[in-house]
């Protein structure tokens, strides 16, 4: 069992930075790929970043994302953090941190890979 907490989410202006972070318990939290999600008011959550278990860890971004956003984890600690920069306003969304089993055989970017979700931080960029 994997319990999620989300944090850092605010109001930020366009073109600043926040840095959203999840905690996580359990002991499979190493051997887990960890996913950031994000619903916009009206829209179907969709994907936003993830990282794999690996010790060498690989990186996925969707493409509104790329060269904004990092996404990185501190096993040690059971954390996996979302670096945001260059905010926008469409950025402005409910944002998800989720956990899978530790296999799957769905992608990296698939809601349906992930098995523990947080309860989300709300993320408000002003223009």
């Amino acid at each position: 069992q994997v319990q999620l907490v989300e944090s850092g989410g605010g109001l930020v202006q366009a073109g600043g930075s926040l840095r959203l972070s999840c905690a996580a318990s359990g002991r499979t939290f190493s051997s887990a790929a960890m996913g950031w999600f994000r619903q916009a008011p009206g829209k179907e959550r969709e994907f936003v970043a993830a990282i794999t278990s690996h010790s060498r860890s690989t990186f996925y971004y969707a493409d509104s994302a790329k060269g904004r956003f990092t996404i990185s984890r501190d096993n040690a600690k059971k954390t996996v953090t979302l670096q945001m920069n260059s905010l926008k306003p469409e950025d402005t969304a409910v944002y998800y941190c989720a956990a899978d089993l530790g296999y799957s055989g769905s992608s990296y970017s698939s809601q349906s890979r992930y098995v523990y979700w947080g309860q989300g931080t709300q993320v408000t960029v002003s223009s």
